[in-house]
């Protein structure tokens, strides 16, 4: 069984800028050194940090960040977790080969006001000290964990104080896609360079459109498990897993809440994989960006052109499907983590500790063993 960050940070102790030696600081990050080999294993602490609240874990998810810049090809330095008066208060320092700096803040979330002037602040202190040659080889660079779509204001002062040219914003979901493509696929250092350095203050959209490539690459032949002990699951029914991710107005699990819970309601877009197979009968669960597996629905009608009250862009998600059987558990989601991983159909002759997110990607057919462990009805058994 895999160890959770929990129980890391139980044993090395509290995270501090203590320059002691054998500091719970240098502790964390010697574990890391040795034991965190690919970015499915940060995606998966991240998202334990993402989960918790306090200090430690917001000190720790700044740590994982920085080693998410390691896996994208940059050579590193550690900031502080808290600012002192006389020492540069950045989180952390990415230097690339060819020489461009990348200078991060890592934000839990985007509750809090944040003035853009400190991060450049902190990058025109380092290059008087030497350590970045000048504003054109550098980037400052926010690193979101959890966005909020209604308050966007970092983008937004980012935009309005006319600092494209000096800062972008990403969110951590996206980072970690960055760094799983680079494992996965031909994408090299230079190709991430190009990604973070465009015009715009908000890199997701491009992120997401190279995730949705990815994702509609062909997936393993599922098998099928055991018939589970109920009428309510067809001989003939298929099964579904589909992410929701936040948008403009409201998060992922806001939006399965209202669509699926409050609804009982779904929607396609042209290009959604899958949108022709769908049929009534089949099963779906739905996937909250960084969260997990919050609700399942059984599918009542196949897709087709139909408006409803609840979804605001029918332009870009036309077809509509009714649900029934709706059960959601958004306060006690389904992590997909490494033991889980572990007993899915989809991981057969997969490394469950390797990057992972090609499963939640984009909308797939699972087997229906997966189906029952994703929804929380099969783990163990």
């Amino acid at each position: 069984m895999a160890i959770t960050l929990s129980e890391i940070l139980d044993l090395v102790g509290k995270l501090d800028d203590s320059s002691a030696e054998d500091s719970g600081r240098d502790r964390f990050r010697k574990y890391l050194d040795k034991n965190l080999e690919t970015p499915g294993q940060a995606r998966d602490y991240i998202e334990e940090c993402l989960r918790n609240s306090g200090p430690q874990y917001a000190r720790a998810l700044q740590d994982l960040v920085n080693y998410v810049g390691r896996f994208l090809g940059f050579d590193i330095s550690f900031g502080r977790y808290q600012g002192v008066s006389g020492e540069i208060g950045y989180d952390g320092h990415w230097k690339s080969p060819g020489g461009f700096h990348v200078v991060i803040e890592v934000k839990t979330t985007e509750a809090f006001n944040v003035k853009t002037a400190t991060l450049v602040h902190y990058i025109d202190q380092l290059i008087s000290e030497q350590k970045i040659p000048d504003r054109d080889r550098s980037l400052g660079l926010y690193i979101i964990g959890r966005p909020d779509p209604e308050v966007r204001q970092l983008q937004n002062s980012i935009l309005a104080e006319k600092r494209t040219d000096q800062l972008r914003l990403i969110s951590v979901d996206s980072l970690l896609s960055l760094a799983e493509l680079m494992t996965q696929y031909d994408v090299r250092h230079d190709d991430i360079l190009s990604i973070l350095r465009p015009s715009g203050s908000n890199i997701d959209p491009i992120v997401e459109m190279i995730a949705r490539i990815v994702a509609q690459t062909p997936s393993p032949v599922e098998t099928k498990g055991p018939s589970p002990e109920s009428d309510l699951f067809e001989e003939d029914a298929a099964y579904w897993l589909t992410p929701t991710a936040s948008d403009e107005d409201q998060t992922g699990e806001e939006c399965i809440q209202i669509l699926v819970g409050k609804h009982g309601v779904y929607a396609f877009g042209e290009r959604t994989p899958g949108r022709a197979k769908l049929k009534a009968g089949d099963w779906m669960c739905f996937y909250a960006s960084g969260l997990g597996v919050v609700a399942h629905a059984k599918v009542i009608t196949a897709p087709e052109r139909k408006q409803h009250k609840a979804i605001k862009n029918h332009g870009e998600y036309p077809w509509l499907f009714q649900l029934s059987d709706v059960k959601t558990y958004v306060g006690e989601p389904v992590i997909i983590d490494q033991d889980l991983r572990s007993q899915l159909d989809a991981f057969q002759g997969r490394d469950p500790s390797k990057p992972w997110a090609w499963l939640v990607q984009g909308t797939r057919s699972i087997s229906q063993h997966d189906f029952m462990v994703l929804t929380g009805q099969g783990i163990g058994g």
